[in-house]
């Protein structure tokens, strides 16, 4: 948070599985971060009610989104942190269905949330080809651009596709508790 010590870091987790391999990769960042001096928290998007968009517009003619479920409330979190861990599974070479219908609710939200905020992916997929994260990282780099994000690190776990299969790569949790350290020590 601005005027404090403490930097914030918030781990958001797009994955269903709980304990799966983007859940695992969003601990490790949030460790490293944490081994750098930052407050570290972590989201499980399934386990919140985030409706998706209408397109109804409202957010834009009144300002309020006609949704009543919890993004208002992790949007709140959001601008609390200075760092976002966006983590997804790869599902049909896109995000899962709960990040990406938390990400087309930024449509409504302030923009003023996402302006310089440090972005680290974490991205597993069960391929061995990282072409099939292409999809992904290309969206999140226009997001990025558009909306005034700085997109750090981007850790891509390949062939850990079942439970937990992530942790026989140690060279990719390496990178990923490298990447939360040097996120906080880089925005300090």
């Amino acid at each position: 948070m601005e005027g404090t010590n403490h930097m914030r870091v918030l781990g958001i987790v797009g994955s269903p599985r709980r304990g799966g391999n983007t859940e695992i990769l969003v601990d490790e960042i949030l460790a490293g971060a944490a081994e750098a001096g930052a407050d570290t928290e972590k989201i499980i998007l399934n386990e919140l009610n985030i409706l998706p968009c209408q397109a109804c517009d409202a957010c834009k003619d009144g300002g309020e989104c006609v949704q009543e479920d919890d993004m208002s409330e992790l949007l709140k979190q959001m601008e609390s942190c200075r760092i976002w861990v966006l983590g997804t599974p790869v599902y049909w070479w896109g995000p899962s269905a709960q990040l990406k219908a938390f990400i087309d609710r930024w449509y409504g939200a302030n923009q003023a949330i996402f302006k310089g905020r440090t972005i680290i992916l974490a991205i597993s997929l069960g391929s061995g080809n990282k072409k099939t994260a292409q999809h992904i990282v290309g969206m999140f780099n226009d997001i990025a651009d558009y909306l005034g994000m700085n997109i750090v690190a981007t850790v891509l776990a390949l062939g850990a596709y079942k439970l937990g299969a992530v942790r026989k790569h140690a060279s990719v949790l390496a990178k990923a508790r490298q990447a939360g350290k040097q996120a906080v020590d880089g925005t300090s």
